[in-house]
């Protein structure tokens, strides 16, 4: 599995042209789901991403997590994180978890945010999505395990 992070000052979804989650400030999370990917990875992902400290306190630019500044979470399903590049020019996706593989672990990776962190909101997984953000910093950070 696969988290890219990316503090944001804001940020949304929009499927069909309605607007179905808007967060900010927190972190907006890509989440990729591989063949192979199991729970124990899900719960990891969750709690390194409540705790990773990439917001700014009084003492440093980067010495708080997300729980810290009481900020927001925006779960994205990123399939393409588990993208295959490494011959020619088109990615391919044979790494990727089926679906139904990968909506279990990445609604786990949710429920497992949402025991800490009071706003979790989510796209819509498999949905053709417009993510917007603004990324504060900026600050991308990917985990993987």
């Amino acid at each position: 599995m696969r988290a890219l992070l990316q503090r944001v000052s804001q940020a949304s979804v929009v499927v069909d042209g309605a607007t179905i989650a808007n967060v900010g400030p927190g972190l907006l999370v890509l989440l990729g789901v591989a063949q192979g990917d199991v729970v124990d990875q899900a719960v990891w992902l969750a709690a390194k991403t409540l705790d990773l400290r990439i917001f700014a306190d009084d003492r440093k630019p980067m010495n708080a997590s997300v729980m810290d500044v009481s900020g927001s979470i925006l779960v994205v399903s990123q399939f393409t994180l588990a993208a295959d590049t490494s011959r020619g020019n088109r990615p391919g996706f044979s790494t990727a978890a089926p679906p139904d593989q990968a909506e279990p672990l990445y609604e786990r990776y949710v429920a497992e945010l949402k025991t800490r962190c009071t706003n979790v909101q989510t796209g819509r997984f498999g949905a053709d999505m417009k993510v917007s953000l603004i990324n504060d910093g900026p600050v991308t950070i990917l985990l993987a395990r």
